[in-house]
């Protein structure tokens, strides 16, 4: 892949699109993984001061992650801020019986995104999104959580295809070897929850989607229809967190 080239429009898009908005600062959410990472790097490059990083750890969060975010921070001289978000957790689930680790972790994502939207009106800015092509095709993210946000200079890139940009950004090796993970929970990892690793879902998804091979062209023994009946479903079932709100038509 031509990196500097596509490094180039991702700066174009962000500076493009913060002039069409009016808006000439951007906040962005900083994990200690590679996707926000590497947005954290190019907002960056294009905002200079006027990006501003928010760590927002919980009580759930991995060790490791907000010294890898800070990490980064540091090597780029980026500014940022930390927001702890576990009163807010508990303060709603204290009184809950037995939640799940899912039902825990998708509202952990959406405070934290209401934690960078109340921050972006404070600073008069917007919120750039992290989420990768593998994540928005296959709907691997929070409904109005780590999904939202105002712009998105990521979302055209696989997952698979991230960790060779971030050599290329110069991001750290802490957050590019990492396994790749929500950070939802303790323990919880991408690939083991898919089943799949990224490349083998990335190089599926680039036949189906891209390339628009047919199914029936695509199964050949069967662990690729088991892989492809997987992709096909989740794509369909959770393409409604790639659009607006569907209103009803009514006729009066």
């Amino acid at each position: 892949m031509d990196f500097k080239n596509i490094k180039a429009q991702m700066i174009t898009f962000l500076k493009k699109e913060a002039k069409r908005i009016g808006v000439k600062s951007v906040v962005v959410g900083i994990s200690g993984g590679l996707d926000s990472a590497i947005v954290a790097v190019l907002c960056k490059e294009v905002f200079k001061d006027k990006m501003l990083g928010v760590l927002m750890p919980s009580h759930l969060s991995s060790d490791t992650s907000i010294e890898d975010a800070k990490k980064l921070c540091q090597k780029f001289d980026i500014n940022y801020e930390i927001v702890e978000i576990t009163p807010m957790v508990k303060g709603y689930f204290d009184n809950i019986k037995d939640p799940s680790p899912l039902r825990v972790g998708n509202f952990s994502a959406r405070v934290r995104m209401s934690v960078l939207y109340d921050i972006s009106a404070r600073e008069n800015s917007i919120v750039v999104g992290t989420s990768n092509r593998s994540e928005i095709l296959l709907g691997y993210g929070t409904h109005y959580g780590d999904t939202a946000c105002a712009i998105n200079p990521l979302g055209q890139m696989y997952k698979s295809d991230e960790f060779e940009f971030a050599k290329f950004l110069g991001i750290i090796d802490e957050i590019i070897e990492k396994k790749p993970s929500a950070d939802l929970w303790e323990g919880q990892s991408d690939e083991d929850e898919l089943g799949y690793t990224y490349k083998t879902i990335d190089d599926m998804l680039k036949k189906m989607v891209d390339r628009k091979i047919p199914k029936d062209k695509l199964i050949v023994h069967n662990d690729d229809k088991k892989l492809i009946e997987m992709l096909e479903y989740r794509i369909k079932a959770n393409a409604f967190k790639g659009q607006l709100p569907v209103i009803a038509n009514i006729d009066f």
